[in-house]
């Protein structure tokens, strides 16, 4: 029996997934959709068949990341609300769950109720954000399809319920609007342009912020993309026309390599932000160094929540600065204020379509199908609007 199992209790307050304990008759090592015969799989309850399944993705921590919380939130909900064992659950409980992941209630237990995102030991933890939308539930729902599909084929359940779920018909991917427009891209760049410089740390600082968002807003990487790449991955190579182009390699979702325009300016942030960190100005082949240089201490990279901050930090000061213009400025603070670090990645995607071949962009950003990329083109709808509105009239005499 695991050693996070314990007798029939009332399951007091919600844990993370590394310390939940379950009551013997919610652990699931009774559960009615147990498969009979030889698992292929150590796990005999299903937390530790969960951890198992998580465990196959330590190499890749977004995605780890990614399933944790979802699987988490379930067996969660499973237990907490629900009070069914994982190892329990059928078609029509997945139905109830899925209405619960855009309304978690009661929302002061299920939902983050701090400003600023809690760490995992810490008692105001929760599951939740906030609810999901339907394309956030879609995205959950499929998550654990995953996870339901490898138990059965691992043999620790019969079948999975979740293969009953009615497909709702794909829709092509809408035009986002987490992204920002180039008056407000350029706020960001005066708040970062006016931090303070005063001492030593200080201007390592402000060095830090300015190429965190110079790659950003050029390579349009995603927050593990920052993370997990390091100096040496640029490199130069000489074109058929002579010229020596400089690139940085990029390792990014689903494990695929793209190779990334490190334009003369981004170069020339590299440089700057090297200088700033006592190094040579270009990095060699092998460097290991990671892309943003801890300010003390050891040469290991910063983690993902570090970066998140960092660049959060930028949109909260940038929000106030907006706001110290006026309130006609409000609408546009709260919209910095909203930005995340994939928000830059929308918005280079975004400024990049305005003026290059989406097919260009869709390479830049590592995009599999150029209609993902498509979500990034506004002007062309805007284009398309004022084109509709001056030449398709419809001619009443009286209008």
């Amino acid at each position: 029996m695991s050693s996070l199992i314990v007798a029939p209790a009332v399951l007091a307050h919600l844990e993370p997934l590394e310390s939940l304990a379950l009551p013997l008759h919610l652990s699931g090592e009774r559960g009615r959709n147990r498969a009979q015969g030889l698992p292929q799989v150590a796990a005999n309850d299903d937390r530790s068949a969960v951890l198992a399944w998580l465990a196959r993705y330590q190499d890749s921590p977004a995605t780890l990341a990614s399933y944790r919380k979802e699987a988490e939130r379930l067996l969660l909900w499973s237990v907490h609300q629900h009070e069914k064992a994982l190892s329990d659950l059928t078609h029509e409980d997945f139905l109830m769950y899925e209405s619960f992941l855009g309304d978690p209630q009661p929302a002061d237990r299920w939902i983050m109720q701090v400003s600023q995102k809690a760490p995992r030991s810490s008692p105001h933890w929760r599951p939740f954000a906030k609810p999901l939308d339907r394309q956030s539930q879609s995205q959950a729902l499929s998550i654990l399809n995953s996870l339901f599909n490898w138990l059965v084929q691992a043999g620790y359940l019969a079948g999975n319920p979740l293969a009953l779920r009615r497909r709702k018909s794909t829709a092509r991917p809408t035009k986002t609007s987490r992204f920002l427009l180039q008056e407000h891209w350029a706020q960001v760049r005066a708040t970062i342009e006016s931090l303070p410089t005063d001492t030593p740390r200080l201007a390592r600082q402000a060095a830090r912020y300015r190429w965190l968002f110079s790659l950003l807003y050029i390579g349009g990487l995603r927050i593990s993309e920052v993370c997990n790449s390091s100096m040496g991955d640029f490199y130069w190579r000489r074109g058929a026309d002579g010229r020596e182009r400089w690139w940085l390699e990029i390792l990014g979702k689903g494990e695929k390599t793209r190779v990334i325009p490190a334009t003369d300016e981004l170069v020339m942030e590299l440089m700057r932000y090297r200088k700033a960190n006592g190094l040579a100005p270009l990095p060699r082949e092998g460097d290991a160094l990671p892309l943003l240089v801890p300010l003390i201490g050891s040469a290991r990279p910063m983690g993902r929540s570090g970066v998140h901050e960092l660049v959060k930090n930028v949109f909260r000061e940038t929000a106030a600065r907006l706001r110290a213009l006026g309130p006609d400025h409000e609408a546009a603070a709260a919209h910095a204020e909203q930005a995340s670090a994939h928000w830059m990645r929308h918005t280079a995607g975004t400024h990049q379509s305005d003026n290059m071949d989406l097919k260009v962009v869709r390479d830049n950003l590592g995009h599999a199908n150029i209609a993902t990329t498509s979500i990034y083109v506004h002007t062309e709808d805007d284009k398309r609007h004022d084109q509709t509105s001056s030449l398709h009239k419809l001619g009443w005499l009286a209008p």
